[in-house]
């Protein structure tokens, strides 16, 4: 499980990447851009949480940085915007979804 979480962690921060430093045209749009924004990133933090479980500090300092820089970038592109409450909605989102796969984690050393 610990190797597909990887992977999933890799693959999600990948699409994240790409929705976010991409033209706005061809972002994907599935729902409200917060909505988006903060299900991409608990999803993030779920599988970085399940992929490193010994690794709570570094999946967040990692999720907050990415955050941060991904919002940063976007002032590269003229067609796209950074705002600081977009980064804080990521930032949270993915330590919410670290949160939740920290109880996973517990769980399952429980019943282990």
């Amino acid at each position: 499980m610990t190797k597909l979480s990887r992977i999933t962690a890799l693959a999600l921060l990948a699409i994240i990447i790409f929705a976010t430093l991409s033209p706005i045209q061809m972002r994907p749009h599935i729902a409200e851009a917060n909505i988006e924004r903060a299900l991409a990133y608990v999803m993030l933090g779920l599988a970085l949480a399940l992929g490193f479980p010994n690794r709570l500090y570094q999946a967040v300092i990692f999720v907050v940085v990415t955050a941060g820089m991904l919002e940063l970038l976007q002032i590269i592109d003229p067609g796209r915007h950074a705002h600081l409450a977009d980064a804080l909605v990521k930032a949270a989102a993915g330590i919410l979804g670290i949160a939740v796969g920290q109880l996973f984690v517990g769980v399952r050393k429980g019943q282990g």
